[in-house]
Order: C-alpha cells, then structure tokens, then sequence
C-alpha cells in the first residue's frame, strides 16, 4: 500500500483521483498523508472533510474496518473536530512527535526520521546521535502499546540552491543503512513499517524508477544518471522474511544476485568555484539551507558499498579505481564496504574458480564536479545488471536552471549495462508498486497490498507473445517490449511501448 503526500496545491484532488483510480485498477491500496509543511493544525474541519472525500473510494486503506489517514508533522491538531468531520471511523496514524503531540488522541503513529541524527533533524554530530533504533523505542514508549509505523530508508541528501524559493542543502548519513535497517526490523518486528521513499527525487531517499514520469523541481541537477532500483531488489527477500514473521531474508533469497551503491565523487573534492550554494545567499526561514558542501558531509564515508544475495557461499572481488579486494561471501544476505577509489567501479562473484556474476558499474567515481555541483546522492547499480532507468523530458526539465557552468546537458549519458552474467531462465519476481510518495505495509492485516508481488510474475528470458495483465510486470521501465501484449484491468490504460 502507497500513502500519497499532499499539500494545498490547486491541482492535489486531480492528483488525486489519478492516484485513487490508478491503485484501484491495479488491485492496490492507497491512503492520504497530509503534509503539514502546508497545512495547518487550524485546519481540521477542512482535512476532516477530504478525508471524506476519499474514503469511499475503492482504492482507500481499510485498517481494522477503520479509514486509514496519515501526516507528516501536524502535532497540536484537533483531532477531535477532524473526526467529527469526517462523519467516519478513522484509524488515524500521523507523524506526531514524542513530547510535542498529544498521543492520546490517536490511534498509532509514523516515525519519519529514519536516518541516524543529531536530535534536531541534521547529521550527527560528536556528543548528539540519535540512532533511528533509539528513535522507535522513543514511539514505542509514548504509544503505549499503541501500533507503530517503522521507517525504512536508505538515503537522504538535498541540494536546492537560490535557483528555487524552497532552497535546503543537508545530508543524513545514508553509507550502509538500507542493508542494516532492514536487518533491525527483521529484529523488532514492527506492526507497521513505512519505506520513505517511492519517488522523493529531491531529497535523494526515492526507491522507485527514475524512467516514472514526474515534473523537474530541480533535482535532475543530482538525480540524472543515479538509478536507485537496485534498493529495491535487495528489499525484497527483506520484505518477504517480514511478512512471515522471519528473522532472516536467507529463505527467501532464490538467485544470485549483488547490489552496490557509492556516491560519484569523495567528499574531498572541492566544487565551490562551480557549484550552485557556494557563496549564495537563500532564503533559510526553515533553517535548512547551507552554503556550498552539504551540511552533515563529513558524517558519510568514501566507501563503495555491497550486499550479496547467494544462494550458496562464494568469492566476492570488488575493484574501486586502483583499489581490489577479495571476501569470502556466504549464502544468504552479506554486506561488504571497500574504500573509494577513482575510476572504474567493477564486481565479480565466483565458485570453485568459476565466474558467476561479473560486470563493470556504467558509472566511474571522478574529481570531476558533475554540473560543477556537489552531488552527495548514490547511484545503485546490481549484477545480474537491470534494464536502463533514465529520466524522462518532464524529469530534466529544470536541470540547467542556476547552474553556473554551461556544459551540463538535460539528457541522460549513461550507457548501455553489460556483464558477465547469465540469468536463469524461468520466473523471476518482479516488485509490485505504483506511483506514490512512500510505501506502507503490514504484516498482520490481510487488507494490506504487499510490496512483493501477488499476481503473475515475469520471466527473465521471455519467447513469443507474453501477456500483460498488469502495471507491476513492467517494473521498472513501465512500458511494453516487442513480445507483450496488455491485457490489464477493465478502464486501464495500456502502456506506451519501451521503443516507441
């Protein structure tokens, strides 16, 4: 199930009814997340009254025969009056904060800062680092037995300059968190746990494909050419072992496979005589905005990161540059850190001397200022390597706007993956998901959508026609190969095809 964050935007309840209409034709559940950013606990009568609006609608989460309705931020709100106006029964679950809202009033609770901090939503520094297991244990303790809603998330890193009225410029330290924090829920065994998120291109945390249509607000200068797909395939035997209760994602992990991430550049590198913070008053009334290198910087390592998936125990080889280093890997979920080196980025995994999994990442770690920006976003890549997620038009739209150099082009430049690897033929599991800001899922509601997939699976190698009956086979392109034929939900539209 997808929450949908929304503001007070004029175009919100035609966003909306795509959404409601887009989850309903493909079998899925959504929910409204009222963001507070904009607006106001004043406003309860008016958000009692869109939640009404919605919740009718085939699509709307039904929690414990309850409305499913959600915030980001919003402490101090009558909840009262918004219920009333409502006129219905909600399982109101917000992102009330301990000490501040008042958790009697509601009926569970999201924990948005899945990052470790400092306590004062930036990076830790020495003397304040808040881990996020810290973090749930404060919601634990203030619900009271109350269900809660763990966070998930695997980046974070924000780069708006004055180009824009929403200028913020922050990291939180990312490195190897996706790997660990799956591990922890794994441990705690939360009710609830929210990935943050599908698509927040702009703050670096997005799981979901690139190639997905969205508008420019002028992340494309940090988000071009840096796939996170990749996050997503090592979610899922993560995902699987949650649903049933499992301690660990062994059982569930059914191919090889090897995921790596690392940012383009080390931190030492200095763009401030190109980059578009540097020297460049903003507007800082949220108190976000910081001059040239991102705030929180020094708190990410220079690091190339990997998790194997085996299954059986093999040799891992990494080369970052100049740099190669060989692990014994186990069966199961392993994670591996190498430290950064310029140049080619190259993965291997063999058995008995014989490669298994080989191929080289189509992104090389540079002293070069991409944009003449600091980018401190990753790019993801995987072995058996993934079908290309490049950005569309809409998604470049903004990319050169305050850049101070002028040979960054809106396009795309990464190539063509190539590996060494054979992919078995047969099924293969292809995430389930549709648009939407964050993904939410249970593990004891039988109401829930997973994010693993519930219907036909695709195939890795496919010959002769293959029929098409829903969006999720498509992950992540969205679109159509030669050999496809849709066959979807009644009233869906049928999807362009990859070649046009």
């Amino acid at each position: 199930m997808h929450f949908l964050n929304i503001g007070v935007d004029p175009y919100t309840d035609t966003q909306l009814g795509y959404a409601y209409q887009s989850a309903a034709n493909n079998g899925m559940k959504v929910f409204i997340s009222f963001d507070f950013n904009w607006w106001s606990t004043s406003q309860a009568s008016d958000i009692g009254a869109k939640i009404k609006q919605y919740a009718s609608l085939p699509a709307q989460l039904i929690y414990d025969g309850k409305v499913f309705v959600s915030s980001f931020a919003g402490d101090g709100l009558d909840v009262a009056t918004m219920r009333s106006a409502s006129g219905l029964n909600l399982f109101f679950a917000p992102n009330y904060h301990p000490g501040q809202g008042n958790f009697a009033d509601i009926d569970g609770a999201l924990n948005w800062l899945a990052w470790p901090n400092n306590g004062n939503n930036k990076a830790p520094t020495p003397g304040a680092n808040v881990t996020v297991e810290q973090g749930d244990q404060a919601y634990e303790a203030a619900l009271n037995g109350k269900p809660y809603i763990a966070p998930v998330s695997a980046w974070f890193s924000t780069h708006y300059g004055p180009e824009v009225s929403y200028s913020k410029n922050w990291v939180f330290p990312g490195d190897q968190l996706w790997f660990n924090r799956w591990n922890e829920i794994l441990t705690t065994k939360p009710q609830f746990l929210e990935i943050i998120t599908w698509n927040d291109y702009g703050e670096s945390h997005y799981i979901g494909p690139l190639s997905s249509k969205h508008y420019d607000d002028g992340n494309s200068k940090w988000t071009n050419d840096m796939p996170h797909d990749g996050w997503l395939d090592l979610a899922k035997p993560f995902i699987a072992a949650y649903h049933a209760g499992a301690s660990s994602p062994n059982s569930y992990i059914t191919s090889d496979q090897i995921v790596y991430w690392y940012r383009q550049n080390p931190s030492s590198l200095n763009c401030d005589a190109t980059d578009t913070t540097s020297s460049q008053p903003a507007n800082n009334a949220s108190g976000n905005y910081f001059e040239g290198q991102p705030s929180g910087y020094s708190s990410l390592s220079d690091s190339i990161f990997v998790v194997t998936l085996l299954t059986s125990p093999g040799t891992l080889t990494v080369s970052s540059g100049s740099n190669t280093q060989a692990f014994n890997a186990p069966a199961g979920a392993a994670a591996f850190t190498v430290p950064m080196g310029i140049g080619k980025q190259s993965f291997t995994l063999s058995r008995s001397g014989a490669t298994v999994l080989s191929g080289t990442s189509l992104k090389d770690v540079t002293n070069v200022c991409n944009c003449g920006i600091y980018n401190f976003n990753a790019y993801v890549g995987t072995l058996p390597a993934g079908p290309a997620d490049p950005l569309g038009p809409d998604g470049l739209a903004s990319l050169t706007q305050g850049l101070h150099v002028s040979t960054c082009q809106p396009k795309p430049s990464l190539g063509t993956p190539t590996t060494g690897a054979t992919i078995p033929t047969g099924s293969t599991s292809v995430t389930s998901s549709s648009s939407g800001s964050s993904i939410t899922t249970s593990k004891q509601t039988s109401t829930t959508i997973s994010t693993q997939p519930q219907t036909t699976s695709a195939t890795a190698t496919r010959t002769g026609a293959v029929t098409i009956t829903g969006i999720s086979q498509l992950f992540p392109t969205n679109c159509l190969q030669k050999n496809e034929v849709w066959n979807g939900p009644a009233g869906s539209d049928a999807p362009d095809y990859c070649d046009g």
